[in-house]
């Protein structure tokens, strides 16, 4: 038996995601809406400068990989923001 996934609906207009102007990605009301809603954990993006080898840097290191193929407007503007 498949589990469903709980869908959350997130805006712009609500404050909840940001515009592709903006970088993309959602903003702490969106993540705190979608955690709420699943029970995730969703955290900020890591924009600022790190330390090689910190988990901040882990962590924009995975997302870098993972989001590759985001050829979109929002998955190009996350992956700036992101400083992919």
């Amino acid at each position: 038996m498949a589990v469903k996934k709980k869908s959350v609906n997130l805006s712009v207009g609500r404050g909840e995601k940001r515009t592709v102007k903006q970088g993309g990605g959602l903003t702490a009301k969106g993540r705190a809406k979608h955690n709420r809603a699943t029970g995730s954990k969703l955290k900020a993006p890591v924009t600022g400068k790190v330390k090689a080898g910190s988990k901040a840097a882990g962590r924009r290191k995975s997302f870098c990989a993972r989001s590759k193929s985001w050829t979109g407007p929002r998955g190009k503007a996350a992956r700036r923001r992101w400083k992919c």
